[in-house]
Order: structure tokens, then sequence, then C-alpha cells
């Protein structure tokens, strides 16, 4: 009977993980990737798996067991009609449009039913179970380790096994095959229950023996269900945008966050929570000095984001572990997973909707981690007897960071201590303050508020290696800020590690970085110039608008954007000039670009600049075949697409050798990676960039550029669709 009911979890846990990234894929082209599609998307699947809980709990609560195992079977049976979902939505939205209802009304049409009821297995199961005259069914919650388990190796099976192997449609049908199975599992434990149930008497008397559960209890389960699933969140904007913007990243914290669960609920304990919480401030404390220091040297970003996952995840393991600890009666078992759920949920919105609407920068991330030193388990009442210096403390280790801060940045009143922005100052800034934080460790509350004093001055006194941060400003996209080099000279717009362009105030219409006259695009330029200039260009990403330097009279350029905040940062002169001095009309589409680009006219482009391509969260539909034959729809007949591929971690170049080949077109490549010392001084960075075109005579001269050279790629791929994609098969085994 066990077995059963573990494969049976295990299977319902594995397919929920399973749906959503393929629902992602399916809505994207019709959509966009606009932070509307994205944060609906999140709110429908945990408020269907809300739902889901709820319903277990409800239904159980109100006709046992048994009686509600004769409903939930045929509501299986009934979803199965929706099944294989739909790989192509019409319609969608339009241009910088995101129609939500309309967003909201696909992904219930495609998926709602199945959804619904599969998230409603983990509780249900467990309470069947409970039910049954198994002796392991008084505390049937080491199931829950088989839940976690079969979400975890889904989460890690379908970028490496399901994705590279299967289109689209074929993964639909592969699910739904596996969720046939899944309802005869489900009738099969029917049976077993009815079969096996306890007597209704028994099971009523076991209700009378059980307190009922206080308020206080369930909004500590709330609690400790948000907080790591708001660490989960932060930690993972945290490392794909200050260490490494690493693609598919995110999979490796969402791991570990399931994997607490599974030793959370393991059968025997593995680690108590009173344990976890005296290990946490040993890694916690060194974590807050790099949380502060922020930028990290280039030869630490692997041991710093290592680090940063330890502490996350031995974090969410004590919050789990407490959890565990605190589970109730099985009478109980669905009321306690329903609020957990809660928990989880609002610790999502909280980071997905609500931050990045009241904070500039992830400082939700620091302010989890405070929660979690709240949250750790004291030794005995005496550490969390209330205490006046529990509020002193902190107060004190907050004006001192001020005050370290100013002197190091000021050098008053110590002639000659003054510091250019760097790891040195922040480090001196922090140091004494981080050493008696942990001094409070013994007390739960004044270590965590020392470490939320720590943070608030930190942050207030800018102390961060960043450099003179002038500018900071967050979008659903992230934080991107303006950084003042050399006295002012120069600005530069920095998201996380990646730099987004580069503006000399001594020489503003020059450009600069990736966009150089003497790189790919320049070259480019150069070549359509004068006479030979096409009358309209399009680029897909602004960045601060770099390549409206190469503008010229007559001439029109048309940014796509999908970032407000990047809108506003580019066109503000107090910071970058290049779209106000450009010689050439520009206009600025606001919007997911493929979207976007489909309201222009037919045939009207001479050259479109894809440049979109870097960081961790790589548009998958922008790199399409279906995406590239809009493209050419929008093309003039002797028009030209530039591809700009630098990236740290992606070999794109087989993406587009395989795309062109499929639309029998012709293209170049050059690799410009060989920058001098004196063209690295002068901002001047390498990059790569692809060129196409319908006819090699299109390029006009520079076919014989010794620059650009026939794209031929060592390895090659299949080519990408809407249907298909495979972002780990051109992992780079080495990043630049």
């Amino acid at each position: 009977m066990r077995i059963l009911f573990t494969l049976t979890l295990f299977l319902s846990s594995a397919l929920l993980f399973l749906i959503q990234p393929m629902v992602g894929k399916i809505i994207l082209p019709a959509f966009g990737g606009s932070p509307a599609v994205w944060t609906t998307t999140m709110v429908f699947f945990q408020a269907t798996l809300l739902a889901g809980y709820a319903y277990a709990h409800f239904s159980t609560t109100r006709l046992g067991a048994k009686k509600q195992s004769l409903i939930h079977v045929p509501l299986m049976i009934l979803a199965l009609l929706t099944l294989p979902f739909a790989t192509h939505i019409s319609g969608g939205a339009t241009g910088a449009r995101t129609p939500l209802f309309a967003v909201l009304g696909a992904l219930v049409s495609l998926v709602g039913a199945v959804f619904f009821v599969v998230s409603a297995g983990a509780p249900l199961l467990q309470r069947w179970f409970a039910s049954t005259d198994d002796p392991d069914g008084k505390d049937p919650y080491f199931l829950y380790s088989a839940s976690n388990l079969g979400s975890m190796l889904a989460l890690i099976a379908y970028p490496v096994f399901v994705e590279p192997r299967f289109k689209l449609s074929e993964q639909t049908h592969l699910w739904a095959f596996c969720y046939g199975g899944l309802v005869v599992c489900m009738a099969i434990a029917t049976v077993v229950l009815h079969l096996r149930g306890r007597a209704i008497e028994e099971i009523h008397e076991e209700k009378a023996a059980v307190a009922p559960v206080a308020n206080k209890q369930r909004a500590m389960w709330v609690l400790l269900g948000a907080v790591p699933s708001s660490l989960l969140l932060g930690v993972t904007a945290y490392l794909t945008t200050n260490i490494a913007p690493i693609p598919l990243l995110w999979v490796v914290p969402l791991a570990l966050y399931l994997l607490t669960f599974i030793l959370a609920f393991a059968r025997k304990t593995v680690l108590k929570s009173v344990i976890l919480a005296r290990i946490l401030p040993l890694v916690m404390t060194p974590l807050a000095m790099a949380v502060i220091l922020e930028s990290p040297p280039k030869d630490f970003v692997v041991p710093l984001a290592i680090f940063h996952l330890l502490v996350f995840f031995i974090a969410a393991w004590m919050c789990h572990a407490r959890l565990s600890e605190s589970r109730p009666e099985p009478t109980h078992l669905t009321e306690f997973y329903l609020w957990v759920s809660v928990g989880g949920v609002l610790g999502g919105l909280f980071n997905a909707a609500v931050a990045p609407l009241i904070f500039s920068t992830l400082l939700e991330y620091p302010l989890a981690l405070v929660v979690a030193c709240f949250l750790r388990s004291p030794r005995d009442e005496r550490d969390i007897t209330p205490n006046r210096w529990d509020g002193i403390y902190p107060v004190l280790i907050g004006l001192l960071t001020v005050a370290i801060t100013a002197m190091v940045k000021t050098g008053v009143p110590f002639e000659g201590l003054k510091m250019e922005p760097g790891p040195a100052t922040t480090m001196i800034s922090i140091g004494v303050p981080s050493i008696l934080c942990f001094l409070a460790v013994d007390r739960p509350r004044r270590y965590a508020l020392s470490l939320a004093a720590l943070f608030a001055a930190a942050f207030a006194m800018h102390t961060s290696s960043a450099g003179s941060i002038i500018y900071t400003a967050r979008s659903f996209f992230g934080v991107h800020r303006i950084v003042s080099q050399v006295n002012g000279r120069y600005y530069t717009l920095v998201h996380g590690t990646t730099v987004h362009g580069l503006q000399d105030r001594q020489q503003p219409k020059e450009p600069f970085t990736y966009y150089s006259r003497g790189g790919p695009i320049g070259h480019v330029f150069k070549e359509f110039t004068g006479p030979k200039k096409k009358a309209h260009v399009a680029f897909v990403g602004l960045g601060v608008g770099t390549l409206a330097a190469y503008g010229e009279p007559g001439q029109t350029m048309t940014f796509f954007e999908i970032d407000p905040v990047v809108k506003e940062t580019a066109t503000n002169p107090k910071y970058f000039t290049y779209l106000r001095d450009s010689k050439a009309d520009v206009d600025i589409e606001l919007g997911d670009a493929r979207l976007t680009l489909a309201d222009q006219p037919n045939g009207r482009f001479g050259i479109i600049a894809l440049d979109a391509f870097s960081s961790d969260a790589i548009p998958v539909h922008l790199l399409t075949k279906e995406a590239f034959q809009l493209y050419l729809t929008k093309l003039d007949p002797h028009g030209i697409i530039a591809v700009h591929i630098s990236n740290r971690y992606l070999n794109l170049d087989p993406v587009l050798y395989a795309i062109a080949k499929d639309l029998h077109l012709t293209a170049l490549i050059d690799e410009d990676l060989g920058k001098s010392d004196k063209e690295l001084k002068n901002n001047e960075y390498a990059s790569v960039w692809v060129i196409m075109a319908r006819d090699r005579a299109d390029f006009a001269g520079l076919n014989q550029d010794n620059a650009f050279s026939p794209l031929d790629p060592l390895t090659k791929t299949a080519v990408w669709t809407d249907d298909f994609s495979n972002v780990l098969g051109v992992f780079k085994r080495h990043s630049d």
C-alpha cells in the first residue's frame, strides 16, 4: 500500500513541474515576454495550486476521505477531455498591448482543469493514506518527501531530457499519456482506500480527541512557508543579476528548495531545526557582507554563488524543519498544507509583484534573510525573553556603520582617509559592524535586528563596491544602475554584471562598447552609409541608444524595447544623449519585439539589428524560425539582418546557422574577439555579430571585408522553432 501511494504522489508532483515550462513555451509566441504576461502566468499557477489545496481541505473535511475519493477520480477523468492541450494560440497580443484577460483565459482553457485536479493530489493522497489501516497512516507526512522528490526530478528532467529530445507537440502528448497513468493510479488508490479504510466511527473518535489548531499556529505555518518561497526568488534574482547571469541557473536554487522539503519531511529526522538555527549565523554573517559588497572579483564569482546557495539551503531547510516539527495530527493534514501553500503564494507574490513596485533594488532578498534569522529556533526560553538591548544594540550597529562609511567617503575627521568606492572601502565600512552582529548570535531577535540595521545603514549610505552610482531604477526585468566613472566622464548603464551601454561625456556622439566603429556593427554601418544608406533601420533592444550614433539625415531608426525603465533612461539627456543627438529620426516602440515588429509595414526596413541575447534571460521566441520568417517579411528585398550574439555562456552561432540554412539565407560572421589593450582602454569591447541576407550580393562590400567570413560553426544544432528549442545544447564548455 505504501508503495502505491508513494509512486502515485511522486507521479502527481512530477507532472505539476513538467506542465509549467511547457505552458510558458506555448504562450510566449502569442503573447510575448512582457512583465504582465509572466506575472499573470505566475499568479494563475499559484492561485490554481492554492485552489487545489483548498478544495482538498474542504472536501475531505466535509465528506471524509472515502466519499471525497468518489468525487475526485471522476473529476480527473473529466479533465482528460482537455488533453492533449493545444500548442498554438490564435490571436494573442498585438504590439505593446497585453490583454491580461486573454492570457488568463488561454491558461484556463489550456491547462486549468488538469492543473487544478493534479495540484490537489499531494494533500489528498496523504489524507487518504491516513484514513487506511496501514500503521504508517498515523504519520503520513513522509509521503511529502516523495512528492518533492518527484518535483525535483521533473525540474531537472525537463531542460536535460525532455526539451532537447521532444518537440512541444510531442511533449504535450507525453504529458497526457503520463496523466492517464496518474488517473489509473488514483483509481487504484481509491479502491484500496475503500477496501482498507478505517471505520467511520474510529475516524470520528480520532477527530474528537484532537485539539483544534490555534490561529497563532496557522500564522506560523504561513510565515514558515512564505520566507523560503521569498528566499528562493530572491537568491535566484540576485545570482542571475549580480553574480553569474547564467541561463537555466534558476534550476539550481529551485532544486535545493525542493530538497529541503525532502530532508525536512523524511521518515528519519536528518537535522533538527534548532541545530540548523545554530549553523545559520555562521554562514549568514559573512553572506551579509557579500550582499553589501555586491560586485565580486571575477575569480570569486563561482565560490560566491555557491556560498549564496549554501546559506539559502540552510535557511530554507531550517524553516521547513520547523514546519515538519509542528505538523499536526493527520486530522488537520489538509489544513496544514493549505496554510503552508498560502505562505508559499504570499512569498512568491511579494517578490514577483510587490517588491518591484516598492523597492528600487533587490531589497527583498536581504529582507528575507533577516526574517529567516527571526525564525531561528531558540535553544531555550531565555533566548527569546524580551530585553531592552534587543532594540538598543541594533541601533548602535546602524549608527556605527553610518559613521564609519561617512568617514571613509569624506575623509572627515581624519585627513587622507577618503577613498574611492570599491571593495576595500566597503569592507572597511562594514567589517567591525558585521563582527558586532555576530556577537549577538545567541539571541535570535537581537541578531536579526542587528543584521537589519547593518543592511539598512549600508544601503542608505550606498556602501557598495559598485562605484559611484548616480541613478538606480527597477523594473520587472531587474535593477538598472547608472555608474559614473573617472570624475563623471563616463556614464555606464549596468544591469547586474551586464553593461548595456556607455557614453563618454567628452565624446558624446562616439559609439562605444559592443558598437564601436571598429567593430562588426561599425563595419556594417560604414558600408551602408551616404548614397547606400538604408532609409529605415530597426533595432531590437535599446540599451542607452548607442546605435543611434550611426544615424544619418533622411534616415529613420526605430528601436523596439520591452523594458520601460531602459526607455526612460536612454531618453533622459541628463544621463545619455545618443538619441537626442542622432542625425536620424528616432522612434521607440515599447513592448515585446516580436509583437511590435508584427505591426510594422511589410518590406519597410533595410537593416534589422537584433541585440537582445546577452545575460541569463535568453528570449528564445526571438530566435526561432517563425521569428526570422517575421523579420524577413518586414525586411526590404535587399535588406540584411544583423544579430549580436556576444554571450558569456551560450554559443548561438549554430542556432543562426540552422535558421539560415532552413530559410535559404546567406550568413556571415565577424568574431571581433582580439581587442588590444588600447582598444579596451578606449571602451571598445569584443563582440560577435552574424549578418544574414537573401542573396550574397545584398551584403555589398561586406563580402570582401576580411572581418566577415561565411558562418559555418564547428557544432551543429537542429533549427529552433516555436515547437522546439534546446538552450542546454548550446552552452559553452568554458565561459569567456
